[in-house]
């Protein structure tokens, strides 16, 4: 059989090392960017911060930057080093290869939660023998945020031998296991939610309370008949009353089902939030600004400006002077290159929420969610005649402060749902009438799907049965089975 070749011309668009920066920064919320704006001075000294007065860097003017970025900077830097015999990659620099690599800002770093410590701590306090504790060490940091141990031992036992050189068995570990488990919070190192469940009740089982042992009883026994609510089927297992079985119940939910979320102990873990715009109304007209944390003073440090002038003015070039002036060229390229960047990311963080407010007008005005209309990303993609994807990096992790208190920009985002006379309304409001009809349910005869949909139906939202089942995913609210309460 022949075979033939044929040559087929695609176009493939690449992304520059500045559009990828500003990618990177549009999609950081104002805690992020800060942090990253502080590695980009403390990384690059000809990056400063400062007063942008006589320095315009926009998308628009970044090509004649060399000329017009400083009053005092009145010459060709690429001239210079073409003067100099140079090129972009002579004396071992590359132009900006600082800032081109994308795993730049990628790389893992470890940072060692105050769970972690704490659990630590308590190892320090109860294994002594020097291979138990490094047992411990490695479990411990097995353990994930939520406080459970999903590896198997048998993995871990090949991760201390490979990794570490310690040789173990998982019977050993088994044994370290135990007294982690019986650290504080209760119920952490477990594997499943019935051993967290277990371990809790274990703790607080004295011996003269009888809805704790029933309620270890039901957990050890009867999970998945508890797990599913078939109550009947665990009153006739067990042989027990419906009081009982209430009481054991109401010990089982004050139990904690993510231990490794407890309190203050796991501070390292709280998220502060900063609100990257603000909207407030001042005479009938809505204002919207940038929190100014994210609109840095930076500028080129004006000694490398300097220090290439004096360059300009040396008569004798050495190879040394030539690769010098490489390296500050590079260093100012990535501080050009970065404060467009910023620039350029304001601009599109600006333009983004200023319509997203125009759009939700009534909502921003009045603060009642039943103002909200449906909105999706294209909707604010087409007003600022950006991409989507733009528009989805602005949304992504970034919060509004207004007068009636702190939102995601998620929040405003929604599907547009007829309601009975033809008019688009936001599902949002309809997820806010779902939700209040189950709350008023009976819950020992939970409202089924159908049910919803007739309810809502009434109130002049007319939703398929499917449609209520995916709101009600959506809004973290079991089925009408999982709901019942005796």
């Amino acid at each position: 059989m022949a075979l033939s070749q044929s040559q087929i011309q695609t176009q493939l668009q690449k992304l520059s090392p500045q559009q990828i920066q500003y990618i990177k920064l549009l999609q950081m919320n104002t805690l992020d960017f800060e942090e990253k704006m502080s590695e980009e001075l403390l990384d690059n000294p000809a990056l400063e911060k400062g007063d942008n007065e006589g320095f315009e860097s926009n998308s628009e003017s970044s090509n004649d930057w060399d000329n017009d970025n400083n009053n005092d900077n009145t010459f060709d830097i690429d001239e210079i080093v073409r003067a100099s015999g140079g090129d972009d990659e002579a004396g071992g620099f590359r132009m900006g290869e600082d800032y081109s690599s994308e795993d730049r800002d990628e790389l893992p770093i470890r940072s060692e939660s105050s769970f972690q410590e704490y659990l630590i701590e308590q190892a320090r306090a109860t294994f002594y023998d020097e291979k138990e504790m490094k047992l411990a060490l490695h479990l411990i940091n097995s353990i994930e945020e939520d406080g459970y141990l999903r590896r198997e031992l048998k993995s871990i036992v090949n991760d201390l031998a490979f990794n570490e050189n310690i040789m173990s068995t998982a019977d050993e570990l088994e044994k370290v296991l135990i007294k982690i488990q019986n650290f504080d919070p209760s119920g952490i190192g477990a594997r499943d939610l019935q051993e967290c469940l277990l371990l809790q009740l274990y703790k607080k089982d004295y011996g003269d309370n009888e809805a704790i042992s029933l309620a270890e009883s039901i957990v050890a026994e009867q999970m998945d008949a508890f797990s599913k609510k078939h109550y009947d089927k665990i009153i006739k297992a067990l042989n027990i009353t419906e009081g009982q079985l209430k009481d054991a119940i109401n010990e089982i939910i004050k139990l904690n089902p993510k231990p490794g979320e407890f309190g203050s102990t796991n501070s390292a873990k709280t998220q502060y939030i900063i609100p990257d715009f603000i909207v407030r109304e001042e005479e009938g007209v809505l204002l919207v600004s940038l929190n100014s944390r994210n609109a840095p003073e930076l500028r080129v440090s004006s000694s490398y400006i300097q220090t290439l002038k004096t360059y300009e003015e040396t008569p004798n070039k050495d190879k040394e002077l030539k690769d010098a002036v490489l390296y500050i060229k590079q260093k100012m390229d990535g501080a050009r290159w970065f404060i467009d960047s910023v620039k350029k990311r304001q601009q599109t963080l600006s333009k983004t929420m200023e319509a997203i407010v125009k759009r939700q007008e009534e909502f921003f005005y009045e603060g009642d969610e039943s103002n909200l209309k449906p909105m999706i990303l294209k909707d604010i993609a087409e007003a600022i005649e950006m991409d989507i994807s733009t528009v989805s990096r602005v949304a992504n992790s970034k919060y509004v402060e207004t007068e009636f208190g702190i939102f995601p920009l998620k929040f405003f985002f929604s599907e547009g749902v007829a309601n009975e006379e033809g008019e688009d309304v936001s599902n949002r409001e309809i997820k806010k009438h779902l939700e209040e009809a189950i709350n008023n349910e009976n819950k020992k005869k939970p409202l089924t799907d159908d049910a919803l949909a007739k309810i809502m139906k009434e109130k002049g939202y007319p939703i398929a049965r499917r449609t209520v089942a995916k709101y009600r995913e959506q809004l973290n609210i079991p089925v009408a089975r999982m709901r019942k309460e005796i």
